[in-house]
This record gives structure tokens, C-alpha cells and sequence, in this order.
């Protein structure tokens, strides 16, 4: 294998959070970046706060990419779950829909990978890393009502259940589909204690957590 290109949200962008700086900022030793260290041509296309509709996007912006590499990884779901928090702080008691419902999220993840296929790539589907819903909760909450969006939630875990049903209609779609598919979650969940693989909001992958999924792409890809 000489070459992948990347469609994903920030993770697979290498967005971490400074807890230093006390913000985001770009990981010199992202996993993708040490794929190009170690020679393999790497087209980059995830973006910060991308879900699975606007990878979509990106794939007509740069149709041309997964023909041109032998490997187009997808890595969505972590945005597609997330809510409007503010909204959900200021009324609690209204119905609420994340960013891509359930249904939509399966729907479109399909069309995405249908799209892979059409450009001439091979897709490879990436499960979601484990979310610390406690570390989360604490970042999302700041400056909102918590209680309020507790009373939304019903508890904290929820946060948890909830990320990890989209990583699980990413497993049911890669094996509907016949499609490879990469566990990261099963990578950290195998973990002593996965969550020393996030950073300080609870969801993206720090240095030791992007080093594991480097770890676990080369392992599958090899």
C-alpha cells in the first residue's frame, strides 16, 4: 500500500485539545500524519466539526482522490450524534434531534460509501473512539445549565450509550456491505482505562490515543 486518502471530523484531523494553552489546536503526531512519516502518500480532507452530509461534500470537492490513492478511510459519527447544547440548556422539555438522526445517519453513511465506489476508491470504515462522558458533560455544560441538560439526558451515561449507537450502525453498515472495517473503539475499550487516551474534553483522542489508532490502522491495513 502506497497511499490513503482521509474523509472524517476532527479526530481523524488531528485536532486535540492544549490543556496547557486551554485550546484546540493540530497534532504534530497524528495518526495520519505519521502514515506520511513513514513514506505513504496521505490526502487529508477530514475537517473540524464535519459530519457524514458534509463529508459528502468534500468527496464532490475532491472526487478525484480516492481513485488516485489505494485506500479512502471514512470516519464519521462523532459530530452526527452531537447536539445543539445551548438550545437543549434553554428548553429541556422540547424535542431535540441531533445534528443527523439515526435513520439519515445510516441513509447518507451508505450514499457516502456508494460515492467512494463511483469515484473509483475502496472504502475502509472506521468504528467511533469510546467518548468519557463525565469529561464531556463537564466541557459541554460550561457556561449552560446543567441541570437542564441533565434533565434532557436522563444521566450522564447516556452520553456514552448514545455515541456508541452510531459507532454501531458504522460496524452494521461495514458488515452489511461487506466493507473492511477498522475497531477503533474495540482498540481503546481493550484499554486498562481507555479515557487516558482523550484529551481533556472527553473526546478527541490525545497524543497516546492517536498513536493507538496508527497502531491499529497499520495492524489492519497491513
Amino acid at each position: 500500500m502506497n497511499s490513503i486518502c482521509i474523509f472524517g471530523d476532527s479526530i481523524s484531523k488531528g485536532v486535540v485539545f492544549d490543556a496547557v494553552k486551554k485550546k484546540y489546536s493540530m497534532l504534530k503526531n497524528s495518526f495520519a500524519n505519521r502514515f506520511a512519516a513513514e513514506g505513504l502518500r496521505v490526502a487529508n480532507h477530514a475537517r473540524f466539526g464535519c459530519t457524514v452530509t458534509e463529508g459528502a461534500k468534500l468527496l464532490l470537492r475532491h472526487s478525484e482522490s480516492p481513485r488516485a490513492c489505494d485506500l479512502t478511510l471514512l470516519e464519521f459519527g462523532g459530530n452526527d450524534c452531537d447536539y445543539n447544547w445551548d438550545e437543549v440548556s434553554r428548553d429541556p422539555a422540547r424535542a431535540h434531534d441531533c445534528k443527523t438522526p439515526v435513520e439519515m445517519f445510516s441513509a447518507r453513511y451508505k450514499a457516502l460509501v456508494d460515492a467512494v465506489f463511483a469515484s473509483g476508491g475502496r472504502p475502509v470504515l472506521l468504528t467511533l473512539p469510546p467518548v468519557d462522558e463525565v469529561r464531556y458533560f463537564a466541557w459541554i455544560s460550561r457556561g449552560l445549565d446543567a441541570d437542564n441538560l441533565l434533565r434532557f439526558l436522563g444521566s450522564v451515561r447516556r452520553i456514552f450509550t448514545w455515541q456508541e449507537k452510531y459507532s454501531g450502525i458504522v460496524r452494521a453498515l461495514a458488515e452489511a456491505e461487506g466493507l473492511p472495517l477498522v475497531d477503533l473503539r474495540a482498540a481503546f475499550l481493550s484499554l486498562r482505562d481507555y479515557r487516558a487516551g482523550l484529551c481533556e474534553d472527553g473526546i478527541h483522542p490525545n497524543e497516546a490515543g492517536h498513536n493507538l489508532i496508527f497502531e491499529r490502522l497499520k495492524l489492519s491495513m497491513s
